[in-house]
C-alpha cells in the first residue's frame, strides 16, 4: 500500500491533479474533432456537391452511435477502469478522422465520421467526467469546469489549427493529420487515468485516508436499477434532449448560416471559435458555481442564457451581430457540458455513476442526432435557416420548463425521491 500511495501523492501533487490536466487533453481532441466538422462542413459541399442535409446525415449517425454507445461505455468504465476505455476509444476516433484523407463517396463520410468518430466520442464524456467525479466531491462542480475548460480550449485551437491546414494543404492532409495525432495524444493521456483515488489507497479531495476505512468501500450512492425509479433521473434525460438538439444543430450550421449572410468563410470559422472561447469561461464560472448553488440552479441558468442566445439568433444577419451572439451562447454552451456530470453525482452518488451518466448522455444524444439532420433539411425545404432556428428556441425553453422541474434539495448517498 506504501508503494500505491507514492505513486498517487508522489512529490506532494495529488494524483487527482495529474487526472484533471489529463482529462482535459482528452476533452480538447474529442471536442475539437466535433468542433472541426463545422469547418469542413463548407469544403465537403464545395467539392462533392452533396447537399446539406447529406453532409448533416453523417454527424447525426455519429451522434446516433454516441447515444447509442455511452451507456455501454459508461458501465464499461464502472467496471475496467477509464484508461483501457480511452485507449480502445482513442485509436477508434482518429482512424475516423485519418480515414477521410481518402473519402470519395457520401457512404464513406458516413464510415468514417458517423460510425467510427461516433464510437470513439462515446467514450470521452463518461469516461473523464465520471473519473473527476469520483475524484472530488467538495471541488466537483469546478473540476469538472476546468476538464470541460480543456474542451473548450480545442474548440479554439483545433478548428483554427484545421481551417488554416485547409488552407495550405488541404482538408484531406488536414483530416489525415489530424487523426494520427488524436490516437498519439489520446493514449497518451489515457496512461494517467485510474477509475478513483481507492485505487490507489487515497481519498477523494486530497483528504488523509482513514486506515480503518475500506478503500473499496469509499464509492456510494444508488445502484443504476434503484436509480431508474427516479423521477429526477428522467428529467435530467429530457433536459439533456433539448440542449444537445439545440448545441450540435449550432456547431454543425453556424458557419454555413454565417457564410450564407456573406461572411468570410475563415470570419464564418471565427464565429465558431468565439463559441468554443467564451464557453471556456461558461465552463469555468457555472461549475464554480454549481458547486455553491447545485443542480437545478445551474441548469436553469444554462437554459436561460440558451433562450438568450437563440432569442437574438433569430434577428442577427451581419458579422457583429454574429460575434454577438457567440458571445451569449458560449457560456451556455459549455456550462451545459460541464454541470450534468455532477448533477448526477449529486442526484444517486457515485456507485453506478459512469452507467447512469452514460444513460443521461444517450438520451440527450438522441436530440443531437435529430438535430442537425432537421435544421438541414428544413434548410433545403425553406432555403433559409429561420424554421430550424424557431425550433431551437421552442427546444430551448421546453429545457427551460423541465429544468425547473428538478427537486430544489440537494440529494445525497443516492437518496431517491419518488
Amino acid at each position: 500500500m506504501s508503494k500505491i500511495r507514492r505513486i498517487g501523492s508522489d512529490r506532494g501533487l495529488f494524483h487527482g491533479y495529474r487526472i484533471v490536466a489529463a482529462c482535459s487533453i482528452i476533452q480538447a481532441i474529442n471536442l475539437g474533432g466535433i468542433f472541426t466538422f463545422g469547418v469542413l462542413f463548407p469544403e465537403l459541399e464545395r467539392e462533392f456537391g452533396w447537399s446539406r442535409a447529406a453532409i448533416s446525415g453523417a454527424t447525426s449517425f455519429s451522434f446516433l452511435m454516441i447515444g447509442g454507445g455511452a451507456v455501454f461505455m459508461g458501465q464499461a468504465v464502472d467496471r475496467f477502469g477509464p484508461r483501457a476505455v480511452v485507449t480502445l476509444a482513442g485509436i477508434i476516433f482518429g482512424l475516423g478522422y485519418g480515414l477521410l484523407f481518402r473519402m470519395q463517396a457520401v457512404w464513406e463520410l458516413y464510415l468514417y465520421v458517423g460510425l467510427l468518430a461516433g464510437i470513439g466520442l462515446a467514450a470521452h464524456d463518461v469516461s473523464t467526467l465520471s473519473t473527476i467525479a469520483r475524484w472530488f466531491v467538495r471541488r466537483r462542480g469546478l473540476m469538472s469546469g476546468i476538464t470541460k475548460a480543456g474542451g473548450g480550449g480545442g474548440q479554439v485551437i483545433v478548428p483554427t489549427f484545421m481551417a488554416a491546414m485547409i488552407a495550405g494543404p488541404g482538408w484531406r492532409i488536414a483530416c489525415l493529420a489530424f487523426g494520427i495525432t488524436a490516437i498519439v495524444v489520446l493514449v497518451g493521456a489515457a496512461q494517467t487515468l485510474h477509475r478513483s483515488p481507492a485505487s490507489l489507497g487515497l481519498k477523494p479531495d486530497n483528504e488523509t485516508p482513514d486506515p480503518a476505512t475500506n478503500p473499496a468501500q469509499q464509492e456510494d450512492g444508488a445502484t443504476f436499477r434503484q436509480a431508474l425509479g427516479s423521477k429526477a433521473l428522467w428529467l435530467l434525460c429530457i433536459a439533456k434532449f433539448c440542449d444537445l438538439f439545440c448545441l450540435f444543430t449550432i456547431i454543425v450550421h453556424i458557419v454555413s448560416f454565417g457564410v450564407d449572410r456573406g461572411l468570410h468563410p475563415a470570419i464564418a470559422a471565427g464565429v465558431l471559435s468565439t463559441i468554443g472561447a467564451m464557453s471556456i469561461a461558461g465552463r469555468l464560472v457555472l461549475g464554480g458555481a454549481y458547486d455553491l448553488f447545485g443542480a437545478r440552479r445551474s441548469l436553469l441558468a444554462c437554459f436561460s442564457l440558451l433562450t438568450a442566445s437563440l432569442m437574438w439568433l433569430q434577428f442577427a444577419d451581419t458579422t457583429w451581430s454574429l460575434f454577438l451572439f457567440a458571445a451569449i451562447y458560449g457560456p451556455a454552451h459549455g456550462g451545459f457540458f460541464t454541470v450534468t456530470s455532477p448533477s448526477v453525482a449529486e442526484f444517486f452518488g457515485t456507485r453506478a455513476h459512469g452507467t447512469l451518466f452514460g444513460l443521461v448522455i444517450s438520451c440527450g444524444t438522441f436530440g443531437a442526432t435529430l438535430g442537425p439532420i432537421v435544421a438541414g433539411s428544413l434548410f433545403d425545404v425553406w432555403g433559409s435557416y429561420t424554421v430550424a432556428f424557431a425550433l431551437l428556441l421552442g427546444f430551448s425553453l421546453t429545457g427551460l420548463a423541465v429544468a425547473s422541474m428538478l427537486p430544489r434539495s440537494v440529494q445525497t448517498s443516492g437518496a431517491l425521491e419518488p
